[in-house]
């Protein structure tokens, strides 16, 4: 009996699956076992028709088509190629020495021609892992396999194509990696006028992973800030895109023809985001905006306003950088180690904080709004930050703000410190840094250690708290190229921390 290789995707992962055809007398009919959902059911029409358009014929008798192993459900329209070529090598169409060493994967429409997938990137990787070395795919999808080494990646077009391929009659040409495009942010630091404060807060931010959360009256440019911090972020690295663009990829929102990702991601939702489209999850989990936000930036704008059930199922992730769903059939783990940015008005109408509007907010109406969000959750903010407003002559100021460039610059040097050690211990920045790290990784001065006893005892500061500065004091000694924490780098992260306090 032979088998052809294909792919099933679990979470972000996938798995081999081997699909087997028989044919035998009786009635015509065609038959699919192996756990298929529906889509991969009604495939059988679709392969029909793809067969007899294409020029071959259809088997009379029993068909019956095996996907295995029989206890993984298969889902997606990704099986529709790997059926069809079961079906032609038990015909004798195709001759079995030819689709050994091989995976295929996807979709067909009637007139046989093979339309794109999700979830190309993780069945390369799986291909890789299994040592196949041949992997055909549709053409839209070609740039996602490739960026995958020691694979021979083939785009397919059509069923017919890719079956004289296999006889030997007409070859397909090997697909090669194409230069990615790069593009560039819309929105850069030297377009702000003013908030030196905030820019330096999310230079500090960008440069350790730290979360941040910008509060201010209305108009002050919290929105915007936070939509120009993707462009003073690093690039990722080969490692973080092929994590990102895995992601992409199983989600189905990586364009057609599109590589790799090389710029981090930034996604906002709304306010009105349900608690599965955030953390992820359904009846098949998929992942949700902490998880498509995995390497990059998730701006919550309108903090308050999200539902308090919702923003408390961003506490583990936070802490973990991994979403855990757990169904009757098993439990999905997703990356969601992202950088949280929050933007939010001090009351109601916004305007507490607002020297040139009086406010017309309760007390009650103050306390109920900032309640919304828990102690909890406000904890796991390695910053807060004030975004006051701009004043006048800031904004007609002829003089130009430093660029988004320059505090790239900055950021890249002192990410480049903490790759080199954290890179022992599989971490990419100092927000990942565990407690137990700290005291080797993070020491403290006989001075240091000194101020930050009087933190803890003037302000109160939890266990997390206490970790989070040390945290971020070691970045900011890393934007000063500094090997040592000292007073100074200290003082300024406890100011972060002191909003805290005043906040909640």
């Amino acid at each position: 009996m032979f088998h052809i290789t294909t792919s099933a995707t679990i979470g972000i992962t996938s798995i081999p699956v081997t699909v087997e055809a028989d044919i035998s007398s009786g009635l015509t009919t065609f038959c699919l076992v192996g756990l298929p959902d529906a889509s991969v059911k009604e495939a059988r029409d679709r392969i029909r028709a793809a067969i007899k358009n294409s020029g071959y014929t259809f088997p009379r008798g029993k068909v019956t088509v095996n996907l295995a192993p029989a206890d993984v459900r298969k889902q997606g329209p990704l099986y529709d190629l790997p059926i069809a070529l079961s079906i032609l090598v038990a015909t004798g169409e195709i001759s079995r020495s030819s689709i050994q060493d091989c995976v295929f994967l996807g979709e067909l429409a009637l007139d046989g021609s093979v339309r794109a997938i999700q979830g190309t990137l993780t069945s390369a990787i799986m291909a890789k892992k299994i040592h196949k070395p041949f992997i055909f795919v549709p053409e839209f999808n070609t740039q996602e396999a490739v960026a995958i080494e020691e694979l021979h990646v083939f785009g397919v077009s059509s069923l017919k194509i890719l079956v004289d391929h296999l006889k030997g009659t007409h070859l397909i040409k090997e697909t090669e990696k194409t230069a990615s495009s790069h593009i560039s942010s819309l929105n850069d630091f030297c377009d702000i006028k003013g908030q030196e404060g905030a820019k330096r807060a999310l230079e500090i931010a960008a440069a350790g992973g730290h979360n941040i959360l910008l509060k201010g009256p209305p108009g002050t440019g919290k929105t915007l800030l936070a939509r120009s911090l993707p462009s003073i972020l690093p690039p990722l690295t080969h490692e973080e895109s092929i994590e990102v663009t895995a992601i992409a990829s199983v989600t189905g929102i990586l364009a057609s023809h599109a590589g790799l990702i090389e710029q981090r991601p930034f996604r906002s939702p709304h306010h009105s985001s349900s608690a599965a489209s955030l953390v992820g999850g359904g009846t098949w989990p998929k992942p949700g905006e902490v998880s498509l936000a995995h390497r990059g930036v998730l701006f919550l704008d309108e903090f308050p306003e999200f539902s308090r059930h919702v923003l408390e199922q961003l506490r583990q992730p936070l802490e973990d950088g991994t979403v855990i769903i757990s169904r009757a059939l098993g439990s999905i783990q997703f990356p969601a180690r992202f950088l949280l940015v929050a933007a939010m008005n001090p009351c109601p109408c916004g305007h507490l904080t607002n020297p040139h509007r009086p406010c017309t907010c309760t007390d009650y109406q103050i306390a109920h709004y900032q309640k919304k969000i828990s102690g909890p959750l406000l904890d796991r903010f390695d910053l807060i930050v004030e975004v006051p407003s701009v004043e006048y002559d800031k904004l007609l100021s002829d003089q130009k703000p430093e660029s988004s460039q320059q505090i790239r610059h900055r950021i890249e040097s002192a990410r480049t410190q903490q790759a080199h050690r954290l890179k022992p211990f599989g971490l990419f920045t100092n927000n990942e840094l565990y407690s137990s790290q700290l005291d080797e990784l993070c020491p403290l001065t006989n001075e240091t250690k000194a101020l930050l006893q009087k933190a803890l005892q003037s302000n109160h500061l939890s266990a997390r708290g206490f970790s989070r500065v040390r945290k971020v004091a070691r970045t900011i000694a890393d934007l000063a190229q500094s090997q040592e924490i000292t007073v100074e780098h200290l003082a300024e992260a406890l100011q972060y921390r002191e909003q805290t306090k005043r906040t909640s």
